[in-house]
């Protein structure tokens, strides 16, 4: 008798294929999952931490734990979504996000996701970084790199999609920032285009297309009708190997 390929999370049975993470699996079943380092034509990176969910008692990232037959994966408790809370909090001081006047706002998976969780405040002091001047060197494009969550979308995009390695994370800790691979280190000085998938990518206001901000008006903005929750991101199917 072979072992169905299933497992539950907080009691709802969700199948499997061979290869899938527990977070692919969960959002392909309908169930939501909350991340924002995670992206369906990516790899794994386990970095925001945010799809942290208990698998069989023991903590860890459901984009990066494989599905196993008969897991029992809790997600949505208290517990979780506090610590979940948490670390969007921490996000939101460690960078500058003036939702209100931003032009990324109502299309923003950080706000988007501060709303699902109930963030109702900061919490902690701000930080107000300074990692350099806003970059409006590329004729199509601006980089604002304190807004970056450092979630290394950009960098995954272009390297495996755009084939161009246009970005890169540097330093540590703190110091941690976006660097642009050029000489110079502006954007303008590189082969980035508006069109490469690492424009589209970025889940908050780092990267920001020119002179398309503030067209949709407020209400039809992509996270304005429905939840982040209601539009879940489908992954592609498992890869082997």
């Amino acid at each position: 008798m072979s072992i169905r390929n299933s497992f539950t999370i907080d009691g709802e049975r969700v199948d499997f294929e061979p290869g899938q993470s527990i977070l692919q699996a969960a959002l392909v079943a309908g169930v939501f999952i909350p991340h924002l380092c995670f992206h369906p034509e990516f790899s794994a990176h386990g970095s925001c931490k945010l799809c942290t969910v208990v698998v069989n008692g023991r903590n860890g990232s459901a984009c990066t734990i494989a599905a196993m037959p008969g897991q029992e994966v809790r997600s949505d408790t208290p517990e979780l979504n506090q610590r979940r809370r948490m670390l969007l909090q921490m996000l939101f001081v460690e960078g500058n996000h003036f939702c209100p006047g931003c032009e990324k706002s109502g299309n923003c998976k950080l706000q988007a996701m501060a709303y699902e969780l109930e963030m109702f405040n900061d919490h902690f002091q701000h930080f107000f970084p300074d990692r350099g001047p806003v970059d409006a060197s590329h004729p199509e494009v601006m980089l604002d790199r304190n807004r970056c969550i450092q979630c290394e979308l950009c960098v995954r995009a272009s390297r495996d999609i755009d084939g161009k390695e246009v970005f890169s994370l540097a330093g540590r800790g703190p110091a941690s920032h976006l660097v642009v691979n050029a000489a110079s280190g502006l954007l303008g000085d590189t082969p980035f285009a508006a069109t490469d998938k690492a424009a589209e990518v970025c889940p908050v206001g780092a990267i920001m297309v020119k002179r398309v901000g503030f067209t949709a008006p407020i209400g039809r903005r992509k996270y304005d009708g429905a939840s982040i929750r209601d539009q879940i991101e489908h992954p592609a199917p498992a890869q082997e190997g």
